[in-house]
């Protein structure tokens, strides 16, 4: 049997759990096999790559993909980054903890390529602190 399974779920998969994906990968790796997945997944949005590289991650390798209900009612731990995943996800066995980390959209943000970049630095931190939260309940 293999690792235990924390999914990471958001409408688009292409930024907020495309980055608590990156993050639970370089802090729970070593317990937990880490998946993510959209409602409907677009592409990974190249600022996300950008403000992960800031901070030392390369998430360019992960791509944006439609959720596997078969993994997902496998999974141990569903974390849903935004309302509407949370809204609209598919049902979980009781068994399966589900968490909701009610995140701003990056991919919303208006204004030069600084500007939304600033955002997407925003909200990495605020899932970065997440995430290190739940590494630190499930030691």
């Amino acid at each position: 049997m293999g690792l235990p399974l924390i999914y990471f779920i958001c409408t688009g998969n292409s930024a907020r759990s495309q980055m608590a994906e990156g993050f639970a990968r370089q802090m729970l790796s070593d317990r937990f096999e880490v998946l993510s997945g959209g409602l409907e997944p677009s592409s990974l949005n190249p600022y996300a790559v950008q403000a992960m590289a800031e901070v030392g991650m390369d998430i360019s390798g992960q791509s944006s993909k439609q959720i596997d209900i078969d993994r997902l009612w496998a999974a141990r731990i569903a974390v849903t980054l935004c309302g509407d995943a949370e809204e609209r996800c598919p049902l979980t066995p009781p068994g399966v903890l589900r968490l909701q980390w009610p995140l701003s959209d990056p991919a919303k943000a208006q204004g030069t390529d600084e500007q939304k970049l600033d955002v997407f630095r925003r909200v990495r931190d605020e899932i970065e602190i997440q995430v290190r939260d739940l590494a630190a309940t499930l030691r």
